[in-house]
């Protein structure tokens, strides 16, 4: 690259000269395309795999599949017996020794009734029905919390007769009639799913455009054409914002990208087959989520051209870049498991702001907009103080020659 007009051109036209002359570069260069092309991707994949491994267990309806249950000591407990062929149980015989078999992790849960059973019934007294489980299979919970509940049910529906029987109101064992008013949508009912998406838009705003980046920096350095190329009549400050501007549209296509195929995902494919319910991503909510991702595109960038510009190679570059995007996209994911309410302090911390704002969009909430403006507006202040770091960097002979 040589720049003439240096010298009468405008920093805009050399820093346009530099622009032009990266992303010409990266735009042929596969890995650049693909590193944003397979980062976009792997968040709805693993979305939709989810949704389709969890939606068999947690959503699925567990009362529409045949439960099998090995009983031993079936012949005690009749009425039992034909209370569970009611709700779908099949009851099989059960094997010998039934801790072991459990164990073993042969069966769920088998149930074992004891002779004296229908004599306790009869008389009134509590009959015991001992349920052999071992709670640390997660396989086997799905089975074993059904049983309880079908066992917890006939328990209850006995000890109304038997007051009925006595002349006794049920109602009085009932003093308080709790009324249930679910206000879930169907998008809160798939806060599982829902909540992980700003951990995947971060891991993509810092993968985007960080081969471009790393090419840029440590790339030229390695192949020794950085130093021919501070010779041009431009300052170091144009090389670097022009290099910093050639990442950002990569990561611009990788974020968009990655929210048209969650669009695609939750609005083409038929997950309501997997959950239940339909899925759905509203469009003015994606639209939200790509400005909201914007501030912390140039935040990455800044980022990453600091510490590329540390290393000594692009194979090192790309050890600790790649690194970068697990750090501010962890407390994404915990949002998954502990939502946290958005506030003025955790909305001034880089990234997690944006990430609450992405989530409240998903949920369907009201976004508090001028929070939303505070989180964007301090990270743009940062990403600024950053670029202007890499800028100070490029002045350091030892930087320019990756000597330490």
């Amino acid at each position: 690259m040589n720049i003439t007009s240096g010298e009468k051109g405008s920093s805009l036209d050399r820093i346009g000269v530099i622009f032009s002359k990266e992303t010409r570069d990266n735009l042929r260069d596969r890995r650049s395309l693909v590193s944003a092309m397979v980062s976009s991707l792997i968040g709805p994949l693993i979305i939709v795999l989810l949704i389709i491994i969890l939606g068999k267990t947690l959503f699925a309806d567990m009362t529409e599949k045949t439960l099998e249950i090995p009983i031993a000591g079936a012949e005690n407990a009749p009425s039992l017996i034909a209370f569970l062929a009611q709700y779908n149980v099949k009851v099989v015989p059960a094997p010998e020794n039934p801790e072991a078999q459990v164990r073993e992790g042969n069966y769920d849960v088998i149930l074992v009734i004891p002779e004296e059973y229908g004599e306790d019934f009869l008389a009134g007294r509590p009959a015991t029905v001992r349920m052999v489980l071992d709670s640390t299979r997660q396989s086997s919970i799905a089975n074993i919390e059904r049983t309880r509940s079908l066992l917890n049910t006939y328990t209850q529906q006995m000890a109304m007769l038997r007051l009925m029987a006595r002349g006794i109101d049920p109602a009085i064992i009932s003093p308080i009639a709790i009324e249930r008013v679910d206000l879930a949508t169907p998008q809160s009912q798939a806060l599982l799913f829902l909540n992980m998406m700003p951990y995947f838009v971060v891991m993509v705003v810092f993968m985007g455009g960080m081969y471009v980046i790393i090419d840029a920096t440590a790339g030229e350095r390695e192949r020794g054409s950085l130093e021919p190329l501070l010779i041009n009549p431009a300052a170091r400050w144009e090389f670097v914002v022009g290099k910093l501007l050639a990442s950002l549209p990569f990561a611009v296509f990788a974020v968009i990208f990655t929210l048209l195929m969650f669009a695609a995902a939750f609005n083409l494919l038929p997950l309501e087959d997997f959950i239940g319910f339909q899925l759905s991503i509203d469009v003015a909510a994606l639209v939200w989520i790509f400005l909201v991702s914007l501030p912390m595109i140039l935040l990455a960038s800044g980022l990453q051209m600091i510490i590329a510009t540390f290393t000594r190679s692009f194979k090192e570059a790309q050890t600790y870049v790649a690194f970068l995007p697990l750090i501010p996209a962890l407390p994404g994911m915990g949002l998954a498991f502990m939502p946290v309410k958005p506030s003025l302090w955790n909305m001034m911390i880089p990234t997690f702001g944006q990430q609450l704002v992405i989530n409240q969009l998903m949920r369907g909430e009201t976004v508090n907009v001028g929070l939303a403006l505070i989180s964007a507006a301090v990270t743009l202040v940062i990403a600024v103080a950053l670029i202007f770091v890499a800028i100070r960097l490029y002045h350091r002979e030892r930087i320019i020659f990756g000597t330490k």
